[in-house]
């Protein structure tokens, strides 16, 4: 006759002090959550009452008779700006190779020219640039982002500024990708041993030391955004894509760095001794025992942070290391949403392009 089991019987009893170190965990836990969450202000019923908040924004607002009417009054002023500031100009010129610098003469003189060309101004081309200012009035005041811009010359333009973007991904992931397998190489305990062998107390210090400053590297270069490191190249270089280049490059060699010392540290050790054992070098056993049980995560990881990078990239032209965020920002500033979100579809597209490409290399290589 066979004896039932019981659940006691089967699952062991936990001790009463892991217990109670496990309640204090969860309810530590719960305090935790509950503070953040009263801290950040999470209020889903607060987002869902600002819903037309969102769509005002993004599909624009329907503009009333007064809008149209404050459209209609700003417009009719800019023909008369525009002959004032033309006028102004012309008669700047004319004083200074004159030797004359009042200003006030200046502005009297401006004035006076710039009614008569007012004046003077065929009714055809005044209510033109009337017409073309109120359209662009109105839309302004409309907003929104969709339906987003199609003109041709705008593509051109945008896709051109894409290309750059991408460009500025690619290097920054190659220069990173480069530097990050020595690196990597220092940062792991294993092969630090087949780099400095031996067990003397010197060589243990001296690859402790090693060890910890290559990390305390790493960490350096991942501890700074992206977007930071881009305002000090900026600022150092100037404006331009090797500034995003650069700001790429550091902040993604602390990450691959990471993820192969680690990688490498993980690997099989019977590989690396049976070539060790064979007589070869330090440098033919990383070759051949350790590189090729590391290369498909580095492949991955190395493939993953390119598609990161060409987000990244877009945000570091915001501080004017080059791409199509500079566009984008510029185009914010000016309140021209429609660009900037044919602009931001032209980024989506291209990453889940790179995203399709990364993944048939993936399957090819790994």
């Amino acid at each position: 006759m066979t004896q039932e089991l019981t659940l006691d019987q089967i699952t062991p009893r936990m001790p009463l002090d892991r217990k109670l170190l496990l309640g204090g965990l969860g309810l530590t836990t719960a305090l935790i959550l509950i503070v953040t969450y009263i801290w950040c202000g999470i209020d889903p019923f607060a987002l869902y009452a600002k819903r037309e908040n969102a769509v005002s924004y993004l599909f624009g607002r329907t503009v009333d008779e007064s809008d149209r009417q404050a459209a209609m009054r700003q417009a009719k002023r800019v023909p008369a700006i525009m002959a004032m500031e033309e006028a102004m100009q012309d008669v700047r010129t004319q004083m200074q190779a004159a030797g004359e610098n009042d200003f006030t003469e200046m502005t009297r003189r401006a004035k006076v020219l710039s009614e008569e060309r007012l004046a003077a101004m065929p009714k055809a081309e005044h209510d033109a640039i009337v017409k073309d200012e109120y359209a662009r009035i109105v839309d302004q005041k409309r907003g929104g982002f969709f339906p987003p811009e199609t003109a041709m010359a705008n593509l051109r333009k945008y896709f051109r500024a894409l290309v750059e973007t991408v460009a500025i991904a690619i290097w920054g992931t190659l220069f990173a990708f480069v530097a990050s397998i020595p690196l990597s190489m220092l940062a792991a305990r294993n092969t630090l041993c087949l780099i400095i062998p031996g067990s003397s107390p010197a060589r243990k210090a001296g690859r402790r030391v090693i060890q910890f400053s290559v990390r305390r590297l790493l960490d350096f270069c991942r501890g700074f955004n992206e977007f930071v490191m881009a305002l000090i190249f900026v600022a150092v270089i100037g404006l331009g894509p090797f500034a995003g280049v650069l700001a790429l490059a550091i902040h993604t060699l602390g990450n691959l760095g990471k993820v192969i010392s680690e990688a490498v540290e993980a690997i099989e050790p019977g590989q690396v001794e049976a070539v060790e054992a064979s007589g070869s070098s330090p440098l033919q056993v990383m070759a051949f025992a350790v590189l090729p049980q590391v290369m498909p995560t580095i492949v991955s990881f190395s493939l993953l942070k390119f598609e990161s990078n060409v987000r990244s990239a877009t945000i570091l032209g915001f501080v004017g290391a080059g791409g199509i965020g500079f566009l984008m920002f510029d185009k914010l500033n000016g309140y021209l949403y429609r660009e900037v979100c044919t602009m931001m579809i032209m980024v989506i597209l291209t990453v889940v392009v790179i995203d399709y490409a990364c993944g048939i290399l993936r399957r090819k290589f790994i």
